[in-house]
């Protein structure tokens, strides 16, 4: 039946009735949280189980889902029984009896604590890796699958005399290299696209007609995090010097 169907889910389950008090509480959420169904039954939930900074949104959620307005995918933070912090993926659905008469509310969650967790450790490492390139002592600047500049850090911008502003979002090829070495160039982007990377190319790096610097660069194929590629990575080497 319906209770056990509930007891033994897979993912956290609570339910409340009219007043907010315990009615359903089963298995994956005291396995989680560390309460026993036999702390919970018949207690206030928001009072007892949620913490203080939540408290109100969560009394919202119950209040709408008692006036038959459900809620989807609320993202609610839970503190277990001995301090370890958990996030859910809530689904407050109203809980009607045979006559269709509201009489409760049941949650039913999804456990993202750990998904938030890999969330939050990719963002930290994208703005590590964006931090690294940006303060670099290598000229670096970055392509979508357009071609138009996503990355140019500080090390180019002194280089080539454009400021970080005046390149993104404008094509490579077209606006900061000169004509001839537009085919070269594109070439050498559109192979990378392709998966098909290349070491030790020379690009002059021309303003206003007078040439400003000579890189050595590596074209790297940029990928997304399913593995798609989504443009292009050159990390240089100023070679003016040599070439002079």
């Amino acid at each position: 039946d319906l209770s056990r169907l509930i007891d033994t889910a897979n993912a956290p389950i609570f339910g409340v009735d009219v007043d907010g008090m315990v009615t359903e509480w089963n298995h994956k959420a005291a396995e989680m949280l560390g309460f026993a169904k036999g702390e919970t039954m018949g207690k206030a939930l928001v009072e007892h189980f949620i913490q203080p900074e939540n408290r109100s949104s969560v009394t919202e959620v119950l209040t709408k889902a008692l006036a038959g307005e459900e809620t989807a995918n609320y993202e609610l933070p839970l503190l277990s029984k001995f301090g370890d912090p958990y996030t859910v993926l809530l689904n407050a659905t109203t809980r009607r009896d045979s006559r269709g008469k509201i009489i409760g509310v049941v949650g039913v969650g999804q456990d993202i604590t750990t998904l938030n967790r890999l969330m939050a450790e990719a963002k930290r490492v994208a703005d590590d890796l964006t931090r690294l390139i940006e303060t670099a002592n290598a000229p670096i600047f970055g392509v979508d699958t357009q071609g138009n500049v996503t990355e140019w850090n500080q090390k180019l911008a002194g280089l080539s005399h454009f400021t970080k502003q005046e390149t993104i979002g404008k094509a490579l090829v077209a606006n900061f290299i000169t004509e001839e070495y537009h085919g070269a160039v594109s070439l050498v982007l559109l192979k990378a696209l392709h998966g098909e990377e290349t070491a030790s190319f020379e690009l002059p790096l021309v303003k206003n007609g007078e040439k400003k610097a000579v890189l050595l660069l590596n074209a790297t194929t940029r990928r997304g995090p399913d593995g798609e590629v989504i443009g292009v990575i050159c990390v240089g080497q100023d070679i003016t010097q040599l070439n002079a």
